[in-house]
């Protein structure tokens, strides 16, 4: 066996990583963690303010003022979110008209979902309203949902899929209307604090039991006067004896 044989058979000792090697691992899953937190924050916000949009369009009639705020709260909310996952987890860097077209889908679509999913929640509370928030939620909500697509054309709003969405947002109009119509009027059971929904405290008096006499008022004493009494004629107080004439 010659020496080069010889020396290609001897144990070759490993040859050691860098140390860089495993400083890139270790931010690589810092970044994997990092990106697990956000796209979670993200998520949540999409559900986060949904709900709140969903139930703001709802009891909007009750007290304006406060759920106008709750719906500016959830666009907020929704908006946060959308800018957090179509912009940075993606790590893009769009066009200012791309921004807005994507912040603007995104607007329409947490109205369209909150209009959907509310007006599913409270239909018994509000049947009338809801039977027009819903066909309308899935109508937005499909509109935005193409806009904000970037694989798919506007366009596509008018082709079949969207005829589909049409028809069966006709359908659920007349269905719901229908179906509001046969039951009974709205009560408002969802008053959060206003006056329709208050109840009234009634005081009663106790019963008076036949054992029980009610108890006469009392008069307030008056001073009896006394009126001095007229002697007879012929006779004199002076002494007491009566004196004939």
């Amino acid at each position: 066996m010659t020496p080069t044989q010889l020396a290609d058979r001897a144990p070759t000792a490993p040859i050691p990583a860098p140390r860089s090697a495993g400083r890139t691992e270790i931010r690589e899953a810092r970044s994997r963690r990092k990106r697990l937190l956000a796209r979670y924050l993200g998520y949540v916000g999409y559900f986060v303010g949904a709900g709140l949009i969903s139930g703001a369009v709802v009891h909007h009639p009750l007290d304006p003022a406060r759920y106008t705020r709750i719906a500016l709260y959830g666009v907020l909310v929704f908006l946060a979110a959308t800018a957090l996952n179509e912009f940075l987890l993606t790590r893009r860097k769009p066009t200012f008209k791309q921004v807005a077209g994507i912040m603007g889908a995104s607007l329409l679509l947490s109205f369209g979902i909150g209009m959907l999913s509310g007006g599913l929640q409270h239909f018994e509370d509000f049947p009338t309203r809801a039977a027009t928030l819903i066909p309308a939620g899935i109508l937005l909500s499909f509109i935005a949902y193409v806009i904000k697509d970037e694989d798919a054309s506007w366009r596509r709003i008018f082709g079949l899929a969207g005829l589909a969405v049409l028809l069966t947002a006709v359908a659920a109009f007349a269905g719901l209307r229908y179906v509001a119509s046969s039951m009974a009027p709205e009560s408002g059971g969802h008053s959060h604090g206003t006056g329709t929904g208050q109840s009234e405290t009634h005081h009663e008096e106790p019963p008076v039991t036949s054992n029980t006499q009610p108890t006469p008022q009392s008069q307030p004493s008056t001073p009896a006067r006394t009126t001095p009494a007229t002697p007879p004629a012929g006779q004199s107080h002076d002494d007491g004896h009566a004196h004939g004439h």
